[in-house]
């Protein structure tokens, strides 16, 4: 079954057009049916393989592709560099059950130019119920939206009309000026560096999300062996996060794994917080341990930045060097503010190299940081900073 949505009844002007490819029709249906729900978001294409949906993008405008792994004909990983080819601006958010064969598939995808990737629950009756998903595919699409608009300079959706039909912000907003990167998140704000911190750090934190993956790769299969341990908070789902601790070992110098429950921290080695578990840490004597927990998701996830470094910051204070790398939402800001208040360091990724300048962009403009590096200079800066004498 292969349908267009052209119902634009209540829609925003200009909202995000979306290709939705599964083998499903009833997932295709209800994926439809939560996106539709966002005034912002129009579902333009629903079809049921990879070429379809290559032969579909070819005549449609389509900013975003929620994009099946498993299906007959042509499969998501064999559709992905097609799509890309036909739109390179496009951007493909990769969805599947939660196995650990799609999760490294999606891996791959998103290695091959995936923008991010979505676990599906495993039955139709799961989706439905599923508030979590919901939230995280519709935020996920419209951040992604936004960067694909960015990349046309198009205008975004106008904001969704009130019960009187005013809306609520602008109808026509004007598209992010070139060069200026590729999601305009905080396009008013400027950025006002703060002084490094003259300590040498004792640890190296590091919070991403949308395109966290590869920026890690750029970061940690540059960065060498350090004597400090590294720790990571990504937001992924369990079965993504071990697969990820995993491809970080094959570019690093350094060991690389899950944080255990218990864990005494070793310089040179790196430690990824476990999908659904907040990574927290305490003093332990001379020793820091990890402790996990299932405390409620701060900013919609979990695991979240912001208590992994409220709590590095109780125990490090000015010996803790944060990085923020790409990714949606502001996960990370209010950590970064404790931090920065205990005389710690945050550099930012740039807007330029993100996927998505939220997270980056938040503890960038709310004058955070010391630096705001393009991805391919945070290992030599990091590197510089971590081998200096101690003050």
């Amino acid at each position: 079954m292969n349908t267009s949505t052209t119902d634009k009844g209540g829609k925003s002007d200009n909202a995000y057009r979306i290709m939705v490819v599964d083998d499903s029709a009833v997932i295709r249906g209800l994926l439809t049916r939560i996106l539709e729900g966002d005034p912002q978001v129009s579902v333009v294409e629903s079809v049921s393989n990879g070429e379809i949906a290559v032969k579909r993008l070819e005549s449609q405008k389509i900013d975003v592709v929620v994009l099946d792994i498993e299906m007959p004909v042509m499969d998501g990983l064999t559709a992905l560099p097609k799509l890309l080819q036909v739109k390179p601006d496009v951007q493909v958010i990769m969805a599947s059950t939660l196995t650990r064969k799609n999760a490294e598939i999606s891996l791959k995808a998103m290695r091959l130019g995936a923008a991010d990737y979505i676990p599906k629950p495993t039955s139709s009756g799961e989706l439905t119920k599923a508030s979590d998903f919901k939230h995280e595919l519709v935020a996920k699409v419209k951040a992604l939206g936004q960067v694909a608009r960015a990349s046309q300079k198009a205008p975004l959706p106008s904001a969704a009309k009130t019960q009187q039909g005013a809306a609520t912000t602008p109808s026509a907003q004007k598209p992010k000026e070139a060069g200026a990167g590729p999601s305009s998140l905080y396009p008013s704000k400027t950025i006002t560096l703060r002084k490094d911190a003259i300590t040498k750090p004792d640890i190296l934190a590091i919070g991403s999300s949308t395109g966290g993956p590869q920026a890690l790769f750029d970061v940690l299969g540059n960065l060498g062996t350090i004597t400090q341990p590294v720790v990571i908070t990504q937001h992924m789902p369990a079965t993504f996060t071990a697969l990820l601790a995993e491809h970080i070992a094959r570019v690093s110098s350094m060991p690389s794994k899950e944080g255990e429950e218990g864990e005494i921290l070793k310089g040179g080695h790196i430690y990824l917080a476990p999908g659904g578990y907040h990574m927290v840490f305490e003093k332990q004597g001379v020793n820091t341990v990890i402790r996990l927990n299932q405390e409620p998701p701060e900013n919609f996830c979990r695991p979240a930045v912001d208590p992994m470094l409220r709590s590095l910051s109780k125990i490090y204070g000015s010996r803790l060097l944060v990085l923020i790398l790409t990714g949606m939402g502001s996960d990370g800001l209010r950590g970064s503010e404790v931090v920065t208040a205990a005389g710690g360091s945050v550099i930012a990724q740039d807007e330029q190299t993100s996927v998505v300048w939220g997270m980056p962009g938040a503890v960038a403009t709310a004058g955070l940081c010391s630096a705001v590096l393009p991805i391919k200079e945070m290992a030599s800066n990091v590197r510089q900073l971590v081998m200096r004498s101690a003050a």
